[in-house]
């Protein structure tokens, strides 16, 4: 594809975020997808007890019954689940995979819903129909003629309800394996396994009602206004009674600054609310460096307000009853090179004291963040050394206070709760024993690296997608293609058409899902689903919807479907579960505890919370504290490496989601709040770095990753726009930038990919 026609504009965002923009752009999406005028009121179901959880980002809501609440990237994601457009056989026969290929994935997104289940034939290079019970018969004969379970993995998307994804774990560890990579690997993995180590579970410490009572709000690594935009209103709401909220990341993001919020007139039509109150920008990776600074400044002004006989600014009773290990934390921070974390940070030592005295000041902190904090190679010791800071203070399991991670899909952090974990504990495979009578695997799984690498060196032969968009949603693009293409059978359960299903093994199979925006029909009535928020609250979620094709079968009824033919019914009558979703739920109820009376619970208006123990102070680490963990420095990392080759030529990118992106599926070809237009192949640059490397703004350039083997890895044809961005640092668009991140290019600790620190070369392209 020649990039350089592609058309488009640059054109600065002045007004607020949310406001006319909103409104404007979710008309247009209605209008675009073709949706019914009688599915327009799907919108206003949307969070509430007789409706659906949204389908989007798993941002709360207040006890899950209030009125309508406006989230522009909602409503996309309904119109998009809702639309009038349909793929059947009738598409495929007009169009083989090779043609399909050539599309872009907006292009691909456009095609509609898919009504029937579908199976590649390599002969003709199209997809053709196969009934249910000969798609099922088909993944079932692959699985059975394995010679080892681990040479399959089981993939899961983060819209899955829980019951799905119970039921999908259960399944698979009776095959025999622990092969789990899902979408958490690829975004908050590094969360996951940072937080237990600290305060001995994985999740938010914080739930919403905590934000009217914080009086600072650090918020790192995040853009609401794109990813979760029903935050602004809470920031909103925050900032007009006064509290303080950081905005903590390279880019000066414009939600954060000013939100117009369209809920709310006289927003509309005064300019908004001013967000933010203070704005630091650290260099991509600097984040560990800045936090640590805050922390060692905050230290000091304990010690001044100690030799003054002043009120301590460190919570010497919380360390006192709740922490081990301070003193050793304390003594590295003295010990710390001030001209270190200034530089490793990319802030002046200034900021990192005004940052530290606002925090120092706050009674009730939340810190939040997003992935611009998971997606580098120090992202544990990143997130544990903010750990450290907010337990300085106290600021854990006090009201108003807490850590908060910002989960991207709806309910990625259900899935986990419920199962989805390549990496199980020794107590919940013993549950699974007692009430099912098997002995589970009890060995680590797969996660998505490794399931990638397994793929391409043969030893992994069949791969099955719960949801998602696997071949775009990774790394290292040309090789995650060649590792699917490796594999003798792929299985992709889906709503609409993406690349996945273009990028297949030997057998290939799409077999068509409802959404969580239509009705669920079993034998005993319309089923509900439930998905547990970032902030862990269990909610219970209904269609309302008819479905896009009579075909269409439940994610629940398809994974029984593959369950009953790959392992009878002997000690699991699979397909009972089908008729009534209360009987998984029970059986959830039987291995986890924090599930009891989950039936009762949940049908209660706004469901329940899964109240983790650090919120309450309790902490489930080996010592019965709160850990504090020391990290220092690091000075070998591979950007550091490349630097010493190449000099100041060396950039650090950045990959980010555009405006009318959700993950991978992208809604429209803008993203209207950095001021891009009917474009994605476009590079943001800082003016210096363009003077300096010998470009201007408006040429094209190719990317060229750094990295220490003898691979090419390459992005070409990328527009350059003058950004208000770090010097030294670039940022564009995945998954268009995903061929550029190295498949051993990993977080330490959690091997989540490291999408926000990839070392690049830029050239100027051809032509």
């Amino acid at each position: 594809m020649d990039h350089s026609k592609t058309k488009g504009r640059i054109e600065p965002y002045a007004p607020p975020a949310g406001g006319l923009g909103s409104l404007k752009s979710t008309t247009v999406a209605l209008v675009k997808e073709k949706v019914p005028g009688s599915r327009y009121k799907t919108l206003f179901h949307q969070n509430q007890p007789d409706g659906f959880d949204c389908p989007g980002c798993a941002w709360p809501d207040r006890e899950h019954t209030s009125t309508f609440e406006f989230c522009e990237n909602g409503v996309k994601a309904v119109a998009a689940e809702a639309t009038g457009k349909r793929i059947g056989a009738d598409f495929f026969a007009r169009h083989t995979v090779t043609a399909l290929l050539q599309q872009s994935d907006y292009e691909l997104e456009q095609h509609g819903r898919l009504t029937e289940p579908l199976a590649y034939d390599a002969a003709s290079d199209r997809y053709l129909p196969i009934s249910w019970d000969d798609a099922f018969a088909l993944t079932a004969r692959h699985l059975r003629a394995l010679p080892d379970p681990n040479q399959a993995s089981f993939y899961t998307s983060g819209r899955t309800s829980n019951e799905t994804a119970y039921l999908f774990q259960l399944f698979v560890r009776m095959f025999g394996t622990n092969n789990f990579p899902d979408c958490s690997n690829l975004c908050h993995e590094s969360t996951s396994r940072a937080l237990p180590a600290t305060v001995g579970v994985g999740k938010a410490t914080v739930i919403l009602d905590d934000f009217e009572h914080a009086d600072t709000i650090l918020v790192f690594g995040q853009n609401p206004a794109t990813n979760h935009p029903r935050m602004l209103n809470e920031l909103r709401e925050c900032a007009k009674r006064g509290a303080a909220i950081v905005s903590i990341n390279p880019l000066k993001e414009r939600g954060l600054e000013r939100f117009a919020s369209p809920q709310h007139p006289l927003d509309m039509v005064g300019g908004g609310v001013a967000i933010s109150s203070m704005f630091i920008r650290p260099t991509l990776g600097g984040d560990f460096a800045l936090i640590k600074g805050v922390a060692k400044r905050v230290l000091e002004l304990d010690d001044e307000a100690v030799a003054a006989g002043g009120e301590r600014v460190l919570d010497a009773g919380f360390l006192a009853e709740h922490c081990s290990g301070f003193d050793a934390f304390a003594a590295d921070l003295r010990a710390e090179s001030w001209p270190a974390l200034a530089a490793d940070s990319g802030v002046p030592w200034s900021d990192i004291d005004a940052l530290a005295r606002l925090y120092a000041r706050g009674k009730a902190v939340i810190a939040t963040w997003g992935m611009g904090l998971t997606q580098h190679k120090n992202s544990v010791a990143a997130i544990q050394m903010l750990s450290n800071l907010m337990m300085m203070r106290g600021n854990i399991g006090k009201r108003g206070a807490g850590l908060c991670p910002v989960r991207g899909h709806s309910n990625v952090q259900g899935d986990r709760t419920v199962g989805i974990e390549d990496k199980p504990t020794p107590a919940f495979l013993d549950r699974l024993r007692d009430v099912y009578g098997f002995e589970p695997p009890r060995h680590h799984g797969l996660d998505a690296v490794d399931t990638i690498a397994a793929m391409r060196d043969g030893r992994v032969k069949v791969f099955v997608g719960l949801g998602g968009n696997f071949a775009m949603a990774t790394p290292d693009t040309p090789l995650t293609f060649a590792a699917l293409r490796n594999c003798a059978l792929t299985v992709q359960i889906s709503t609409k058409l993406n690349r996945s299903h273009l990028i297949h093994g030997k057998d290939a199979l799409i077999l068509p899902t409802l959404g969580r925006t239509e009705i669920d029909l079993q034998k005993s009535g319309p089923q509900g689903v439930t998905v547990e928020d970032s902030m862990c609250m269990v909610h219970l979620s209904y269609g309302i919807n008819p479905p896009a094709s009579r075909e269409l079968r439940s994610e629940t009824a398809i994974v029984a479907g593959i369950a009953q033919a790959t392992l009878g019914g002997g000690k699991v009558d699979w397909l009972s579960f089908v008729d009534d979703y209360a009987k998984i739920r029970d059986e959830i109820a039987k291995v986890l505890d924090a599930f009891r009376d989950f039936n009762a619970r949940v049908a209660k208006p706004g469901g329940f919370h899964l109240t983790p123990a650090s919120r309450e102070r309790r902490w489930l680490t080996p010592a019965g504290k709160a850990q504090f963990i020391v990290h220092a420095l690091e000075r070998d990392t591979p950007i550091q490496r490349a630097r010493a080759r190449h000099g100041d030529q060396l950039m650090v990118l950045m990959t980010a989601r555009s405006h009318d992106q959700y993950n991978t599926t992208i809604y429209a070809m803008d993203d209207r709040y950095r001021g891009v237009y009917g474009q994605r192949r476009v590079l943001f640059i800082h003016r210096d770095d363009l003077a300096r490397l010998g470009f201007s703004a408006g040429e094209r350039v190719d990317l060229f990753t750094v990295w220490d083997d003898d691979v090419e890895r390459r992005a070409d044809g990328f527009l350059l726009v003058e950004y208000d961005i770090p010097r030294g640092c670039l940022g564009a668009y995945f998954p268009e930038t995903n061929p550029l991140i190295p498949l051993d290019s990993v977080a330490d600790v959690s091997n989540t990919p490291t999408s926000k620190s990839v070392p690049v070369l830029l050239r100027r392209a051809a032509g």
